[in-house]
């Protein structure tokens, strides 16, 4: 069962709350519709009830809050708007990173492709479907963790009645097996004919919470309402002229004061009314949904537990530290974006070690790194910054999974994902780029053009830090600015800016040595470490007061505080 208790937006500037004070319930076993006009709220309503949204209120899944849930995703599914992907992404590759969003085996994409009938399409890229495809794989996704709840936003938006007929089957037969259905909807008539139960919204508040019948019989015809202390005797009065005129007119009585005329107009009651010395309290032509508020019955609402008030909405995702890296690992190999960028970078590399070492005048470290003069950083430098931009850009241009939604950690744990994925894969295309770089030379010119080198080991450290550090600056600039271009701007910025303004700030002689310095932190040190460290202490103080290791870890730095301030900021408007 679905318990909505006390939903309220948070106002926006001097505007009402786009949902206020709503109390609802679904139950198992139904289809449920939340029907509102365009503006009503039912959407906020949703993010509200999936706290994806700021506001008061909560919702019970079956007697607990989405943020005490364990496993989110196996116990309710979503689908708000389209299925958000990376376009050139598979079907099956789409699915297969919403299993592990969701912890769920692979195998269980393809059974769901099974069910929603996308099984010949399953190597289609995304951005080529169709929209009733696009709705079943939204479906798909939202069934993968085999949930007991729906949460649809207007899922048969655009379809063809084919498709409608299709997707409503589809859901009426989750329903039927005791699963809790709840969809919003704009035409009523299409609400009344689909649903066990219509709740209606009206400029985010309750209007009526009735089941299929009475919405139908009550809300979907003109009728004119009458309220009337002598309810019964116009009833018959009017029931009697219609019949002597032989008219078609249905007469409901609401309640004790309360009736519901079809088929007759304002004018005829109210003459019915005077004629025959009866007093009028209201009198009201009304259609659809345009009638007054119907307050849902006291026994009908559900009850807040005692000990859960009303708090302001706040996610507490689920901690599991692999699902993120798996969810990670499939967002970056399942686009070729990042085989052809890969294979560019190398490529890249190859032709500009050759044409470096035709001059010979390149140093052999930068040789070997494809790094000439002219150019800020070497390729696969940049293209460890773009793939670390990449990371978290595209994850807000195209989300695989709702923001906050709790299934997985959107702050620290799959900071620390991306963080692991992108040094893994850094340090794998530098190790490639040198790889390919001394294997070209070896073709074009030779075994000879390369001597051994001295310090291989103080080198290669140099080289890791520096495609690492590219790509974390990468991804912690996209992050804090939600786009690619903001990330690969921090990459450049660190050699065309920060390099030269350090250089500028330490220019001048030294009369001050950092010589002994091991030795010094050795004696603050609690625990005494070897001798044999002191070399690779050196060698990283070394890398560091070089010009581009200092700007690097200078930018890191800011990046950091900078990122950790913008997850302090969204944490408080919370």
């Amino acid at each position: 069962m679905l318990q909505a208790i006390g939903l309220t937006s948070a106002p926006r500037r001097d505007l009402p709350p786009a949902v206020d004070d709503l109390t609802f319930e679904a139950r198992p076993g139904q289809l449920t519709a939340l029907l509102g006009a365009p503006g009503s709220g039912r959407t906020t309503a949703l993010r509200l009830m999936l706290e994806l949204e700021p506001g008061r209120g909560v919702t019970y899944f079956r007697g607990r809050p989405l943020h005490q849930l364990a496993h989110p995703a196996r116990e309710v599914g979503t689908l708000l708007g389209d299925v958000p992907g990376h376009p050139v992404r598979t079907t099956r590759g789409q699915l297969k990173l919403m299993c592990a969003v969701a912890g769920v085996p692979v195998s269980r994409a393809e059974e769901m492709l099974e069910v929603v009938g996308l099984s010949g399409v399953a190597d289609q890229r995304l951005g080529t479907l169709s929209l009733g495809m696009d709705r079943r794989l939204g479906l798909a996704a939202a069934l993968l963790g085999d949930p007991h709840t729906l949460v649809l936003d207007e899922p048969a938006e655009g379809l063809s009645p084919r498709e409608n007929a299709w997707l409503y089957g589809l859901l009426r037969g989750h329903a039927d097996h005791g699963g809790t259905v709840l969809c919003t909807f704009a035409d009523p008539k299409e609400a009344a004919r689909v649903a066990d139960r219509v709740v209606t919204l009206d400029g985010g508040r309750l209007v009526a919470d009735q089941d299929a019948t009475a919405f139908a019989r009550t809300r979907l015809r003109p009728r004119v309402a009458v309220a009337t202390p002598h309810a019964a005797r116009l009833g018959a009065l009017v029931s009697r002229e219609a019949r002597a005129a032989q008219r078609s007119v249905e007469v409901v009585a609401e309640d004790g004061s309360h009736l519901s005329v079809y088929g007759s107009s304002c004018a005829e009651v109210g003459e019915t009314a005077f004629r025959n010395g009866v007093l009028l309290h209201r009198l009201a032509d009304e259609v659809g949904d345009a009638g007054p508020s119907v307050t849902v019955p006291p026994q009908e609402r559900p009850e807040r537990p005692p000990s859960s008030p009303s708090l302001p909405i706040a996610p507490r995702p689920a901690r599991t530290p692999l699902r993120p890296l798996r969810y990670e690992l499939r967002r970056l190999l399942g686009v070729r974006t990042t085989f052809l960028l890969a294979a560019g970078v190398l490529a890249s590399s190859a032709v500009l070690v050759v044409l470096l070492a035709r001059s010979g005048q390149t140093e052999p470290p930068r040789l070997l790194a494809a790094w000439p003069a002219l150019l800020p950083l070497p390729p696969a430098a940049l293209g460890a910054g773009l793939f670390g931009a990449l990371a978290f850009g595209d994850e807000y241009r195209y989300p695989a999974l709702a923001a906050d939604r709790g299934t997985v950690p959107r702050r620290l744990g799959l900071l620390v994902a991306k963080l692991v994925v992108t040094a893994a894969t850094a340090l794998l295309l530098a190790a490639l780029a040198v790889g390919v770089d001394h294997q070209a030379l070896r073709l074009v010119y030779g075994a000879g053009v390369m001597g051994p080198a001295r310090d291989w080991l103080g080198l290669g450290a140099g080289w890791a830090a520096l495609t690492v550090g590219c790509a974390w600056a990468g991804l912690l600039a996209a992050g804090i600015f939600r786009a690619t271009s903001a990330g690969l701007a921090a990459v450049l910025a660190v050699p065309v800016v920060v390099v030269p303004l350090l250089r500028r700030a330490v220019a001048g002689h030294s009369v001050r040595s950092v010589a002994g310095l091991p030795d010094r932190l050795r004696d603050l040190a609690w625990v005494r470490w070897p001798h044999a460290l002191d070399h690779w202490l050196l060698a990283a103080l070394h890398l560091v007061a070089e010009p581009v290791g200092a700007a690097l870890a200078l930018s890191l730095a800011v990046l950091v505080c900078a990122y950790l301030l913008t997850g302090l900021r969204a944490r408080a408007r919370w």
